[in-house]
This record gives structure tokens, C-alpha cells and sequence, in this order.
């Protein structure tokens, strides 16, 4: 195995993971929500009326963000798909079916969940963590790395 040393960033890990840090802590603090994002996709797709405000703005700033960072530094996000599109469409729908499965995503709790010390946060990651390893191995060591 080698490493590619061009790609070894950590100042810019440190600071995106210091900015989803503070994100979540304000989005704690500030609004008392967890900033998980599937909860708050998904409470765009049957919102109610108090609620549907903030979470089309959260996802909009998502999206706007992604945007601009395309825009104006396209090579910080440049990426080559190496696997199908019905592969990923199949990947898609997993995920999601795991995030309702386990009520809620690695944001709400990976980041927000761990963080609060919660022990159902703490197994549910590791779970998600543990399928990640296991499906990385299939593809990589059964079906040649590609689907």
C-alpha cells in the first residue's frame, strides 16, 4: 500500500472538522436541534409548519455551499466515479433505508450523537462503521473492487 501524500491534507481535515464541530454545537445551542441530516431531509419531505422553514434552508445551504465551492475552487472537490450508476442508485437507497433503520445518519450520530455521549449514538456508529468496513471489503476482495 502507498501513500499519496498529495492528498494527505490535515490542516484542511482540521479545519472542516472544526467547522462541522462548531455547526453542530450552534445548531445545538441556538435552535436546540441535532444537526443530523437525514432527519432534517427527511422532515422536508413531510414537513410540518413550524418546521418546514429552517430545514429548506439548512438542505438550500447544503446545496448553495457545495455550489459555490465548485465554482470557485473546483479542484478541492474534483472526484472520478468508479462504480455504475445502478451500482450508486442501489448505494443510495441502502443508506437510506439504514438511516431510517437506525434513526438517524453518521451526522446526528456520529458527530452530534458521540459528542452529547449518548451510548445509543456510540453503537449506532459503530454499526455503521462496521457495515462500511464489511461492504468495502466484499466489493474490494469478491467482486474486484468494481459493481
Amino acid at each position: 500500500m502507498t501513500i499519496d501524500l498529495e492528498s494527505f491534507t490535515p490542516f484542511a481535515a482540521l479545519a472542516g472538522g472544526a467547522l462541522i464541530g462548531v455547526s453542530a454545537s450552534m445548531m445545538l445551542l441556538l435552535n436546540g436541534r441535532v444537526a443530523g441530516v437525514s432527519g432534517i431531509v427527511g422532515g422536508c419531505l413531510t414537513p410540518m409548519r413550524s418546521e418546514g422553514a429552517w430545514r429548506v434552508t439548512f438542505v438550500a445551504g447544503l446545496v448553495v455551499g457545495g455550489l459555490l465551492l465548485m465554482l470557485f475552487a473546483p479542484q478541492a472537490i474534483s472526484f472520478a466515479l468508479d462504480r455504475s450508476i445502478p451500482a450508486l442508485a442501489v448505494a443510495g437507497l441502502l443508506v437510506g433505508f439504514g438511516t431510517r433503520l437506525g434513526s438517524g445518519c453518521t451526522s446526528g450520530h456520529g458527530v452530534c450523537g458521540l459528542s452529547r455521549g449518548s451510548i445509543r449514538s456510540l453503537v449506532a456508529t459503530l454499526t455503521f462503521m462496521a457495515a462500511g468496513f464489511a461492504t468495502a471489503a466484499v466489493v474490494t476482495h469478491v467482486f474486484g473492487g468494481s459493481l
